[in-house]
């Protein structure tokens, strides 16, 4: 996926994607792991999971989930240690709403989704944004 996709608000206006974490720690054909930092407040920007995904809890914090469709906000607890799976698809933004520092790793993966053709990128490259 783009950082530079477009999605579609419910008022019609676009909204430009960013990536599903902060960092890459790791890559290769068949998953990608990211890196997740939201400090008590902070939001991650707008984006799209291409691929089904595992969130490992690295520090526990609370978090919202807001889907750009213009459904209802989640309200989840992401306890230390803990992990859930989600399939791909939804435009959302997560939210640090806790007064905790949030971690998590993020690992896609790539055989399952659209981005089983892409090719392997190299570990470590992506954005750099917090």
């Amino acid at each position: 996926m783009s950082a530079d996709e477009i999605a579609i608000a419910p008022d019609g206006s676009e909204v430009t994607l960013g990536e599903v974490g902060q960092r890459i720690v790791f890559e290769n054909a068949s998953v990608r792991i990211w890196d997740i930092v939201l400090e008590p407040g902070e939001r991650q920007t707008w984006h799209r999971h291409g691929n089904p995904y595992l969130v490992i809890a690295l520090a526990a914090a609370d978090n919202r989930i807001d889907p750009l469709d213009g459904g209802e906000p989640r309200l989840v607890h992401e306890p230390f240690g803990g992990v859930v799976y989600r399939e791909p698809g939804e435009v959302h933004m997560l939210t640090n709403r806790g007064t905790t520092r949030y971690h998590s790793r993020l690992v896609e993966l790539k055989a399952l989704g659209e981005d089983a053709a892409d090719g392997p990128r190299a570990a470590g490259r992506g954005p750099g944004h917090a």
